[in-house]
């Protein structure tokens, strides 16, 4: 069978998927978006989010994740 591999891929995607959105349900990933060099500017009328630190924390994450999957299927 040559979709077994890649249906195990999307089942464990899916589980990984389901606990970080557990983790984050009840508070877990509250840091995320408040870390060193996000830029967060909060005015009367005007909230502006720049999550630079973060967004590469998850590219650095994902690369890591894609690169073991095509090293190991």
């Amino acid at each position: 069978m040559s979709g077994r591999p890649i249906a195990l891929l999307l089942v464990g995607a899916g589980v990984l998927l389901v606990l970080v959105g557990v983790v984050a349900w009840f508070g877990g990933l509250s840091w995320f978006g408040r870390l060193p060099g996000d830029i967060r500017v909060e005015r009367d009328n005007v909230r502006l989010y720049v999550p630079i630190v973060s967004m590469l924390l998850v590219s650095v994450a994902l690369s890591v994740v894609l690169y073991l999957v095509r090293r190991f299927l």
